[in-house]
């Protein structure tokens, strides 16, 4: 394992990560075994070099591997208004996925923003 990490947004949560490390983060698109990446990279420390976004980090990307998909213990909600016998319950179980995060990519940055501004004419 390497001290290179990332703190990546995914599923309005963000979560710090190292190759190998396993996440769980909110239920995905995918089969088990599929590839994934993460592209909302908001911190990267790659190779001594500290890099914040703003919002988010040019030329970093975050790849890791579908392990399982699952769902949460279920949550309880019930509403409940005095004196007019009303009561609901109603219960929710939150899809989760296990992710194993199998490397941090660093490009360049002059490719990165290249790409990005690629054909778009600044104002001038």
């Amino acid at each position: 394992m390497t001290t290179d990490y990332a703190i990546i947004t995914t599923g309005g949560h963000q979560h710090r990560v190292r190759e190998g490390d396993t996440i769980s983060i909110q239920g995905q698109k995918g089969q088990v075994g599929d590839d994934i990446s993460f592209g909302d990279v908001v911190l990267s420390y790659v190779q001594g070099n500290l890099s914040i976004g703003s919002p988010f980090v040019l030329g970093v990307k975050v790849t890791g591997k579908v392990l399982s998909h699952g769902r949460l213990k279920k949550v309880i909600s019930l509403r409940y208004k005095n004196k007019t016998r009303h009561r609901v319950k109603t219960g929710h179980r939150q899809p989760v996925t296990s992710v194993a995060i199998t490397n941090i990519i660093k490009s360049s940055s002059k490719a990165s923003k290249s790409k990005k501004l690629g054909g778009k004419n600044n104002g001038s």
